[in-house]
């Protein structure tokens, strides 16, 4: 089982770091950048989670601390992430921008890792609560909805990015029992495989955007 989680994770890692950086490397315009940007922070973010996390279980260590911090950076690197798939949003589809919209991102963003940063989430012992765990993902879960929302509404206008708001939508379905119930339920955290396998399938958009069809050309997007 070790095996198999430990060599899920490694892959999983080295492809949204490395696919960050080919996408960045290759990118045309800022919707590209941004393409990579978020891959790249996606990736980053998660390694100070799941890097312990291997490490746990090969070395007879106390990794507690190493644990929660991680999950704290990734808890603010995935904030990070649905903001700038909101500006891909703006830039891939060429829209013009709602100030109410981008305030509301920004407000559940912020509020998000400010609730992060309070002690009550017992971080360093890893041992965040379920009352803590529903309060900090409030935001966070809004922030999604209201992403998953933008990208339904366009999903008729563009075949590339037209599963992207599935991907969020199951993202999240299977993130939040997790986040809940996970330190009650460990065995609820099988369900971040395929939360993970979303998160894949959002970068693979991306790679196939900058890759095949070169973001940033004047037929782009495909409608």
């Amino acid at each position: 089982m070790k095996y198999g989680e430990t060599a899920f994770d490694v892959l999983y890692l080295l492809f949204a770091i490395i696919s960050g950086v080919v996408i960045l490397v290759r990118a045309k315009d800022r919707a590209g950048r941004l393409m990579g940007s978020a891959a790249l922070i996606l990736g980053c973010g998660d390694a100070f989670h799941l890097v312990p996390r291997v490490l746990k279980l090969f070395i007879d260590a106390d990794f507690t601390a190493a644990l929660g911090i991680g999950k704290l950076i990734t808890s603010v690197t995935m904030t990070v992430f649905y903001v700038l798939l909101y500006y891909v949003m703006l830039e891939y589809y060429r829209g013009t921008e709602s100030r109410g919209v981008t305030a509301a991102v920004w407000a559940l963003a912020a509020l998000r890792i400010v609730l992060c940063a309070f002690p009550q989430n017992g971080w360093l012992e890893n041992s965040s609560g379920v009352t803590w765990g529903v309060i900090r993902n409030v935001p966070f879960v809004a922030l999604g909805a209201v992403v998953c929302f933008l990208y339904f509404g366009k999903r008729n206008e563009d075949r590339l990015f037209r599963p992207v708001w599935i991907y969020i939508l199951l993202s999240f379905a299977f993130y939040v029992p997790v986040a809940v119930g996970a330190g009650s339920v460990p065995t609820l955290g099988m369900l971040m495989l395929p939360k993970t396998v979303c998160y894949v399938l959002l970068i693979v958009v991306f790679l196939r955007s900058v890759l095949k069809r070169g973001c940033g050309e004047t037929d782009c997007p495909e409608k």
